[in-house]
Order: C-alpha cells, then sequence, then structure tokens
C-alpha cells in the first residue's frame, strides 16, 4: 500500500532523473551521508532528504544564483538555508573537503597531507560586494582571492579580501591557517610578487620555506613557469582541476 513516505520518495527518484551537473553521485553520496548530522532519537522526524539538500548547496555555489533562486525541484530555500547555516557551524564543508583531498592524493600515490604548496590570487569583478578595492595591475574593481593548491592543484586554501589588497600581504594572511591546518606543509612556491620582507619573515617564523619563481629573462607575453602551471588551471577551471578519481574534484566543497 501506497504511504506519503513512498510517494515522497518516488518523487525524489524522479527528481534524480533529470540531474543537474552538480548533483552528487552514487558514489559521492555513499562516502558523504556518513558525516552527516544524524536524525534525532527524539521529537518530530526528519522531513528533508539532505542529499537534495546537499545538491541544492552544490548548485548554489557553482551557478552563484540566490537563495530565492533556487529551482523548484530543490526543497524549499529556507529549508536548503538552515541546514547550510547548521553544516557549516560544525565545519562539515572543511572536513568533506580535507579527507577528500587526502583520499585522493594517497589514490595517486602521494602522502595524504602535502608538504609542498604553490601561492597565488586573482582578482574578479564584484561591483556589489561590500567591501572591494580597485587592482591597478588588473584594472578590476572587486575582491581578490588568495589560494594555495598542492603541487597537483588541489586546493589546500582560499581567502577573500578586496582587490586592492596586494598579493604578499594576502599570502600573509592564510599562513597561520596554512599551518594549522596542514602540519606538515613545508615548503612554499610563489611568483615574483611574494618576494616582500615581511612575507619571507613571517614565512619563517612559521617554518616555511617560500621559493620565488622568477619571470625568464627574456620573457615575452604569457609563458608557463614551473610550479606555477597548476595554480593557473586551478584558476581557470576551479571545479576541473586534480585527478578527479575521487568523486567529482575535492574543489567541489572548498
Amino acid at each position: 500500500m501506497w504511504t506519503k513516505a513512498h510517494r515522497a520518495k518516488q518523487a525524489r527518484q524522479e527528481r534524480r532523473s533529470q540531474r543537474y551537473p552538480t548533483d552528487l553521485t552514487d558514489t559521492e553520496w555513499i562516502l558523504i551521508e556518513p558525516w552527516l548530522p544524524r536524525p534525532a532519537k527524539r521529537g518530530r522526524r526528519r522531513g528533508v532528504d539532505l542529499r537534495e539538500v546537499l545538491n541544492a548547496t552544490r548548485y548554489l555555489a557553482r551557478t552563484g544564483c540566490g537563495w530565492r533562486m533556487l529551482p523548484k525541484d530543490f526543497p524549499p530555500w529556507q529549508t536548503v538555508y538552515w541546514w547550510f547555516r547548521r553544516m557549516v557551524r560544525r565545519l562539515l564543508f572543511r572536513t568533506i573537503h580535507d579527507l577528500a583531498l587526502m583520499l585522493d592524493r594517497e589514490i595517486e600515490g602521494r602522502a595524504g597531507s602535502p608538504t609542498a604548496a604553490i601561492l597565488d590570487s586573482q582578482s574578479v569583478k564584484a561591483p556589489n560586494a561590500a567591501e572591494r578595492g580597485y587592482d591597478a595591475g588588473k584594472k578590476i574593481t572587486g575582491r581578490k582571492r588568495h589560494i594555495a593548491v598542492d603541487t597537483d592543484g588541489r586546493l589546500l586554501m582560499v581567502r577573500l579580501t578586496p582587490a586592492d589588497l596586494s598579493d604578499s600581504a594576502g599570502a600573509q594572511l592564510i599562513l597561520d591557517a596554512l599551518r594549522k591546518r596542514w602540519p606538515w606543509l613545508k615548503h612554499l612556491f610563489g611568483d615574483g610578487a611574494y618576494d616582500r620582507g615581511r612575507l619571507l619573515s613571517k614565512a619563517a617564523f612559521l617554518d616555511f620555506t617560500v621559493a620565488v619563481i622568477q619571470r625568464l629573462a627574456e620573457q615575452k607575453g604569457f609563458h608557463v613557469l614551473p610550479r606555477r602551471w597548476v595554480v593557473i588551471a586551478r584558476t581557470m577551471f576551479p571545479f576541473r582541476v586534480g585527478s578527479g578519481r575521487f568523486g567529482s574534484n575535492v574543489g567541489d566543497f572548498g
């Protein structure tokens, strides 16, 4: 006999048959589900499918749409937002990201925790952001992403600042977080913008060694520099860098 629960389950399965590219695959869901909050033993039963909540969250992150613009085949935006805030407070997305990254490294035959990282930044337009600045070098008004990736391009850390903050000052903001989050990290690579005394002093204090990769002596135009191509790929294709064997990509939760 069909009940409301059976009909709801059937409706969810029909919705999943019309998948968005950002939806969790069955393999991803099997790996992520154990980390999600367990249903309460008392009180009202949970009426929302957390897989659909995660699908909606990934859709929001990838498309950049507003909460109220979520498609109707997702749960109500108020429900998605409430669960999103709860998961953020539990550091769930960071935990999933870090575990996926370490597993992906081990699948590739690497040590789980990285020992080297590449620093870079990217200015993006953000005319409506509450905090923004003007990047004179890129001629962009908006915000700047300061990122660190491992030597294969997996995202380790990201920090958003106004675009008028220099690369070296932005890198100083993430050094402390890098040391706490990735304690085995030792070597950092960056371009000439990171060859600054304060940054190098702070890096030495935190037991980092910084290698500055300079432009070629007679370089004209764009050239891919050693150790720098993975950062270029990350900023251009943030959801497709890395081996991608563990789910779609570890960057989807970064």
